[in-house]
């Protein structure tokens, strides 16, 4: 599964500005709202249910946020990039900086895996992040995330 079938160029936030994991979460909610057209607030309580179970902030910057909504057709992907780093309590205690938001449908079972385990492997790439990190325009971004697709087969 590649990066450019879970992530179109309206799915990336260049330079979210907030100041907590709950905020974060909620923007990153209102975004697929936006993309899907379902509610934000379903979205975002299936955010914090899944944050309740374990922190999806991966390690070294990165967060993953994830969830399955019955109403989805598709596996939906948002990504930002935060203009400074918050606590989000992740696994290695450093704050976070990359947002990869997934959203799945409740019937995805492999396929929501299978996307989980493509966007880790993308962000596994120290210069993959670096170069994120070192812009700020969304189309740049873009192009950075979806660059790897071509010999990645999830």
């Amino acid at each position: 599964m590649d990066i450019d079938n879970l992530l179109t160029p309206e799915a990336v936030i260049a330079r979210l500005k907030v100041g907590s994991k709950k905020q974060a979460l909620q923007e990153l909610a209102k975004k697929a709202a936006l993309l899907t057209g379902i509610a934000e607030r379903p979205i975002f309580e299936v955010l914090l249910e899944r944050e309740r179970l374990g922190t999806t902030g991966v390690g070294n910057g990165i967060a993953i946020p994830h969830g399955k909504l019955s109403e989805l057709g598709r596996i939906v992907g948002v990504f930002a990039r935060l203009e400074r780093p918050i606590d989000f309590e992740a696994i290695d205690e450093h704050p976070v900086d990359l947002l990869f938001l997934l959203l799945a449908p409740e019937s995805a079972g492999a396929d929501h895996l299978k996307a989980l385990a493509r966007v880790s492997r993308l962000f596994r790439d120290r210069g993959i992040c670096e170069k994120l990190r070192g812009t700020d325009k969304a189309d740049a971004l873009y192009a950075i995330l979806t660059s790897q697709t071509v010999g990645h087969a999830a």
